[in-house]
């Protein structure tokens, strides 16, 4: 039997002083580079207010520009004052990723740090819970038979609880130092998205400048007798405008309404929300698409939840969920005089249930949380899920609480895949992912063919 002396415990608390103080003294040591990083980090934040002043102005110019008559030296201004604010957008975006990039660094650090102390504890934890089994052999013969008196074997038993009492503080470090750990990748994750935000607002900017500078070069070598002329041009480019305004926005069991009108009312919700314009009309193209693909149904068991398919007149199985969008639903029509059987709502997948209404395509009991925040922002006692303008205030609202309202790429991709199945995209679900995917594309593309030709006109 191995007895333990008050030296040898003595010696022992001391390492395992050590070895916390070793454990937390790790970060202090790096209090002069945190120092040269709070210096950095001040500048660039000096630097980036200053540059967010001079976009302010640039976008005063711009506007100006934008309500002279139409004219050749107007255009190019307009020109000059974008290409200028894009490089100004271009030169935020660096400095926020140069900013980004320290934090980057010191989170890797703080992360790496506190792994080394967990290792650590654990290690003390392992030395301590050793000496406890040591301890913990004694029985009543040992006590009896030790050639230890009495008092010596009793101090013995008090450094028996110190070293239970130095396993809790021990386990308590630990735990605290997983929970720092865990909080410390969460705010890592969150800045390598927003590097990459950046990084994609930063391309985004460049194509600007690219398509800018290249309608500069053509505007100023145009020939003298075309510049007296440049009336027609901007003639064909109203023409343009006015197609693109009164191209017809597919919505999803609803009527068509004029593109000019569909982003009226985008710029409505955003105003309302903060999400983007083009990134709503996004959602709504992508959930038309899908109607197209997937079919309306009516319901006409309102018992079952059962229906039929309104292209064919087949029975369809499971189209509204019973127990929640039943209730929800028949209260909804009852609101808006609306005949239930005869309203259109969303087929089922091949797996779960349709039931969803109107181009936002909200779910009866969905419709339901949102109604009283929908009609506060569309001024009516009952807002109408196949409404546009209040599918398009609807959607706009839930994609906010999303995350969307950022307007940054991730924030967007991930709303809307949760818009679509309630879980952010994930690269190894491509079957979610997809959905985001097309979302951002088709943003980009109505925002550079539909809704940038618009400005300024």
């Amino acid at each position: 039997m191995t007895v333990i002396c008050n030296r040898t415990l003595g010696i022992f608390a001391l390492s395992v002083i050590f070895i916390f103080s070793i454990g937390t003294t790790v970060l202090a040591q790096s209090t002069p580079t945190e120092q040269e990083i709070a210096q950095r980090e001040a500048q660039l934040r000096a630097e980036l207010d200053q540059v967010l002043k001079e976009i302010d102005q640039q976008q005063k110019v711009l506007n100006e520009e934008q309500q002279k008559g139409a004219s050749l030296a107007r255009d190019v201004a307009i020109l000059n004052a974008e290409i200028n604010k894009a490089k100004l957008n271009i030169r935020a975006r660096n400095l926020a990723i140069e900013a980004l990039g320290k934090d980057i660094n010191v989170k890797t650090k703080t992360i790496k740090d506190l792994s080394g102390k967990i290792d650590k504890n654990k290690e003390s934890l392992a030395q301590l819970i050793r000496k406890t089994n040591e301890i913990d052999g004694y029985t009543l013969v040992d006590v009896v038979l030790s050639d230890k008196d009495i008092s010596e074997f009793f101090v013995d038993m008090d450094a028996f609880s110190t070293i239970h009492e130095s396993i809790q503080v021990t386990l308590g470090v630990i735990r605290k130092s997983k929970t720092d750990t865990e909080q410390a990748k969460q705010t890592l994750d969150r800045k390598r998205l927003e590097e990459i935000d950046a990084r994609i607002s930063i391309e985004a900017e460049k194509k600007k400048i690219e398509d800018s500078e290249r309608e500069k070069a053509r505007l100023l070598n145009l020939s003298k007798e075309q510049q007296k002329n440049y009336q027609t041009e901007i003639k064909k480019r109203q023409d343009r405008a006015m197609a693109i305004r009164t191209a017809l926005f597919s919505l999803r069991d609803t009527s068509a309404i004029p593109f000019g009108k569909a982003l009226d009312y985008a710029t409505e919700a955003s105003r309302a929300t903060g999400v983007r314009p083009a990134f709503l009309l996004a959602i709504l193209t992508q959930e038309s698409n899908l109607g197209k693909n997937v079919g309306t149904c009516f319901v006409t068991d309102f018992t079952t939840g059962d229906g039929i398919k309104i292209s064919t007149g087949d029975p369809v199985t499971g189209i509204m969920k019973p127990s929640r969008d039943i209730q929800p639903f028949l209260r909804i029509m009852s609101a808006l005089g609306r005949q239930p059987s005869q309203t259109r709502v969303s087929c089922p997948f091949s797996t779960g249930y349709g039931g969803a209404m109107g181009p936002s395509q909200f779910i009866p009991s969905t419709w339901q949380l949102f109604e009283p925040r929908i009609a506060q922002a569309v001024n009516k006692a009952t807002p109408d899920p196949w409404e546009p303008r209040d599918a398009f205030i609807a959607s706009a609202i839930y994609l906010a609480d999303l995350g969307a309202d950022t307007g940054e790429y991730s924030a967007e991709r991930n709303a809307a895949c949760r818009y679509y199945s309630g879980r952010a995209c994930d690269s190894k679900r491509p079957a979610n992912s997809f959905y985001g995917n097309e979302v951002m594309t088709k943003a980009q593309s109505i925002q550079t063919n539909m809704i940038d030709p618009l400005q300024g006109l």
